[in-house]
């Protein structure tokens, strides 16, 4: 216990940072999952294809190798941001591809016939999208969603590798200190544990309230 007891503020430190990084990519992700599904689905043949190489790219990139693509290509483009908020990019990009594929997956089992109604009232396909098909298409992928989130909260481990505070990242002064590897590894695992399970938590209600029954 010494190993946590003694160095709760560094450990608490990087958990902070581990939630926020999560947080935000998730908001990222979520939002950019939603326009890119949208850009799936649309009826404008440049949509299509910009929403499909997105995925494409994005789903096939290493995420380290997006990491280095962010950090270290963007601000020789002249673009420079704080170390988090690049890890939050990278992390959100990376995620938008698969919340897209599973927001793709939902709209696929939204019955045609509902779409067609909407266009023959007059509604515009944003209109039957946001109002008709992509309520119903959430409720039905709320499970892969939440895990494909649960993901991302690991996935944030990399961005210690970049100088960001989290979680994963408190093991290299720990190490230096001479703290026992073992379980200075096992309060991290402690931390990334309660963050997965609030999210699945999370989940499990929304899926509970909203969620399709089967």
């Amino acid at each position: 216990m010494n190993v946590l007891t003694d160095n709760f503020a560094l450990y608490g430190e990087g958990f902070l940072g581990t939630v926020e990084l999560t947080v935000y990519a998730s908001l990222l992700a979520l939002a950019l999952g939603f326009l890119m599904a949208s850009f799936r689905v649309a009826p404008v043949a440049s949509l299509r294809v910009f929403g499909t190489v997105w995925v494409t790219v994005l789903r096939n990139t290493p995420l380290t190798l997006l990491f280095f693509a962010v950090l270290l290509g963007l601000p020789r483009f002249g673009l420079v941001l704080p170390f988090q908020a690049f890890a939050v990019l990278a992390l959100g990009c990376y995620t938008s591809a698969f919340i897209c594929e599973a927001l793709r997956s939902g709209i696929n089992t939204v019955p045609r016939g509902q779409g067609e109604a909407a266009r023959s009232l007059g509604m515009t396909f944003s209109q039957t999208l946001s109002v008709i098909v992509l309520p119903q298409a959430f409720r039905s992928v709320i499970p892969p969603v939440g895990s494909t989130l649960i993901a991302l909260a690991k996935n944030s481990a990399i961005a210690g590798a970049f100088s960001v505070t989290e979680l994963l990242g408190t093991y290299k002064t720990l190490s230096e200190l001479g703290y026992n590897i073992i379980w200075t590894f096992v309060w991290i695992a402690v931390g990334y544990l309660i963050i997965t399970l609030a999210i699945s938590a999370l989940f499990n209600l929304l899926e509970r309230t909203w969620g399709v029954a089967r």
